[in-house]
């Protein structure tokens, strides 16, 4: 029995650590059920193509081969988490225009359920696929050109979404504007690179529910695009989540889920299956790839007067949620600030690359990069302090957001940025606040500099999605409350998310942690609880807990036993981008974070490292601190490796580094030596206890904040992510730094 233990604001320790240290806990690689097939997957040997024919009789006449599954097999050959736009398994046959056509190398084109998994990966060689190959286009500027072959026949150019924005009068921002500085900034893909590849089991539970378990970010979500593709009443579908080896938004969509239900459905018997990390990487979705071309100005005072932005995502081939990532890189891609007069155009491109879609931070790292790229630039234009600019333009309360709609209440960007400042190397006096410059190496062949950026992204679902969460709470005993049984969907994916639940049921109720217990993530318990993403879990989540307790609680106290509420909890609605202007009122709440690092670049090699990290981040209110904590820090080296050595490498449509001894992430001796975690708590006004979602923010800003320490060393601006070696000596040699 745990001890008794105050709920909120403890750092309680997560109900899963014991198992996950000993390696006792099971994910869903790690599940097998007697008597249970294995399933591999035929994957598109072509970037674009039609598919002619599939010959499935070698494969099936392979001894231990049970059946191949072709796209003659789907009931409804579409899925898709915004847009129903991709087949389940590309093919001849169906009644839905387009299913016959691989759009990428990620497209499915056949199953395979054997007796062992040596025989289903033996079988897949013996398919025959027969193509016809159809012109292709990996540039997403190309692409938009009417003469680009289309890959979807509804998407004229190309695009999955435009955007615009159209506020106020641009020639007179122009014309007030003193300095003017422009820039074109590139990102490019990145990969999850979760540490359990892709993995599932399927089979007939005792009420003849087709149950696949698996990891994902949303329960209901994969069951609806389950029963969807089955064409089966959503009763007859369950999706179980056990535990999960992260997400970072590369479980929002469908990987085994539909062909495992698929197969079982028809065959009546346990499957399983499990990706290679090669599988992994070659077949789930990615980063958006974003370029940004910018033009800001600004009076010799600091104020900015003209915010011009072309950004340009690349979808890849399907949809996925590149209508809602780019539509979040078009509110976030001026920054945390005021003007007047702005001009925004945003494209979200079908190309046939691999599909990008979530990734934590949706979008505003990509944009934020180009923004706090600008001010900076508009900082050294101005020979002012980044900071003091900053705070001259930032949103505050009451302040009109680039949709003319004001934010909502609880806007603090400026006392996050002077907390980020103050804990960092700036010093405020009387002229205003100052930059303290770092001791230089003793080694000329380095030098140290310090860099400044931040940022806001949206908590929960935008843009007049029905955000919702449903959260059960029963409360058992005699004269007292003895136990209490939370029921949830929620998808603990690693952050610590079902301890956190806890700690807020046994806050709602008025009991200690140790007499609360979890039901989790499984269709058959709960109602639909919402994704793992949006920074949203803790927000939407305790906003129900807190809506299911007061209901149970009346019900004790009416002298119910056991007594049992339900909530689900609608937060204020938003609305969509006005189609000519832009306006909108996008989200009920935001996330505020600034970041102060510390870098050495070596002019030689090109080398960054990073010594220091300083992240202030608004959470509203404390859940569970060292949690927390892991949260910041775990966003910090994440966004380290995005800023400074993760590059996928795609040519034509194909991955060619699907390893991790080829795409580098960061390991432990890559963290910084010190990352200070500075947590202010301004409670949001309408957050559970005042919480704000947080789990992506510290993300957001250290790529631009990289890019300005490395500026502040050298002189050399860096417009292209990754900072690799490599890029950083060619800046440096186009500045006359370092050897000829």
């Amino acid at each position: 029995m745990r001890k008794s233990t105050p709920a909120i604001s403890e750092s309680i320790k997560r109900i899963d650590a014991l198992g996950k240290v000993t390696g006792e806990t099971k994910y869903p690689g790690d599940i097998d059920i007697d008597g249970q097939l294995w399933m591999r997957i035929k994957f598109s040997e072509r970037a674009h193509a039609r598919v002619i024919s599939v010959d499935k009789r070698q494969a099936e006449a392979l001894p231990g081969v049970v059946r191949v599954f072709t796209s003659c097999d789907v009931p409804v050959n579409e899925y898709g988490l915004v847009i129903k736009d991709q087949p389940v398994l590309c093919g001849p046959g169906g009644d839905k225009v387009g299913t016959d056509v691989v759009r990428c190398y990620m497209d499915m084109v056949a199953t395979v359920v054997a007796e062992t998994d040596a025989i289903a990966r033996q079988a897949l060689d013996l398919i025959q696929v027969e193509y016809e190959d159809l012109p292709a286009v990996f540039d997403p500027e190309a692409a938009m050109d009417e003469s680009a072959p289309r890959l979807h026949p509804d998407s004229p150019g190309n695009l999955a979404a435009q955007y615009r924005i159209r506020k106020g009068d641009m020639a007179a921002g122009w014309a007030a504007a003193d300095v003017v500085v422009e820039g074109e900034y590139d990102t490019t893909w990145q990969e999850h690179a979760y540490l359990q590849p892709e993995a599932g089991l399927s089979y007939i539970d005792e009420e003849d529910r087709v149950t696949v378990i698996v990891a994902g970010q949303w329960t209901h979500e994969d069951q609806e695009q389950i029963y969807h593709a089955l064409d089966l009443p959503p009763e007859r579908v369950r999706v179980i989540y056990p535990a999960i080896g992260g997400a970072f938004g590369g479980r929002e969509d469908m990987s085994v889920q539909i062909v495992l239900a698929l197969a079982t459905w028809i065959l009546r018997r346990p499957i399983k299956t499990q990706w290679s990390r090669e599988e992994s990487i070659l077949y789930h979705h990615k980063r958006h790839p974003i370029k940004v071309r910018a033009r800001w100005g600004a009076t010799k005072s600091g104020v900015i007067t003209a915010i011009y932005s072309e950004v340009i995502g690349d979808a890849g081939a399907y949809n996925y949620t590149s209508n809602k990532v780019l539509g979040n890189a078009q509110l976030t891609v001026s920054g945390a600030y005021e003007a007047a007069n702005i001009h925004i155009d945003t494209f979200a491109v079908y190309t046939n690359n691999i599909p990008s879609g979530a990734f934590r931070g949706f979008g505003a790292p990509q944009a934020l990069f180009a923004a706090e790229g600008q001010m900076n630039r508009l900082a050294d234009a101005l020979n002012m302090d980044p900071l003091e600019l900053r705070l001259i333009n930032s949103i505050r309360d009451g302040s009109l957001g680039v949709v003319d709609t004001p934010f909502p209440n609880g806007v603090t960007m400026p006392q996050v940025f002077e907390a980020c400042g103050r804990e960092s190397w700036w010093r405020e006096t009387a002229a205003g606040w100052s930059l303290q410059s770092p001791a230089q190496p003793a080694d000329a062949t380095k030098r140290r500099g310090r860099g400044l950026a931040g940022g806001f992204k949206n908590v929960g679902f935008s843009f007049g999605f029905p955000e919702h969460c449903w959260a059960g709470i029963e409360l058992r005993g005699s004269a007292e409350i003895e136990h209490v049984v939370l029921y949830h969907a929620a998808a603990d994916v690693g952050q610590g998310a079902h301890t956190a639940l806890m700690q807020m049921a046994a806050a709602a109720v008025g009991v200690s942690f140790d007499q609360v217990e979890i039901v989790a993530s499984d269709t058959a318990t709960s109602g639909s609880s919402g994704s793992a993403s949006a920074s949203r879990l803790t927000f939407m989540s305790g906003n129900a807990i807190r809506g299911a307790a007061e209901i149970a609680l009346q019900k004790w106290q009416d002298e119910e036993r056991p007594a049992r509420g339900e909530f689900m909890y609608h937060p204020p609605p938003t609305t969509a981008f006005d189609p000519v202007t832009g306006k909108a009122e996008p989200n009920f709440a935001y996330g505020y974070v600034a970041e102060a690092v510390e870098v050495e670049v070596d002019i030689e090699t090109g080398q960054v490292q990073v010594l220091e990290v300083v992240c202030a981040n608004d959470v509203g209110k404390v859940i569970n601190p060292q949690q927390l904590q892991g949260q910041i820090e775990g966003a910090i080296v994440q966004a380290q490796g995005y800023a400074l050595m993760e590059y996928l490498v795609s040519r034509e449509g194909r991955i060619q580094n699907p390893y991790l001894s080829t795409y580098l992430i960061p390991t432990s001796l890559d963290v910084p030596p010190k990352v200070k975690s500075v947590v202010l708590e301004h409670p949001d006004p309408i957050g559970p206890w005042g919480v704000r979602g947080m789990a992506e923010m510290p993300f957001l800003p250290l790529a631009p904040a990289i890019a300005a320490a490395i500026f502040d060393a050298t002189g050399a601006w860096l417009d292209s992510q990754p900072f690799t070696a490599e890029k950083v000596v060619k800046a440096l040699r186009r500045h006359g730094i370092g050897a000829v």
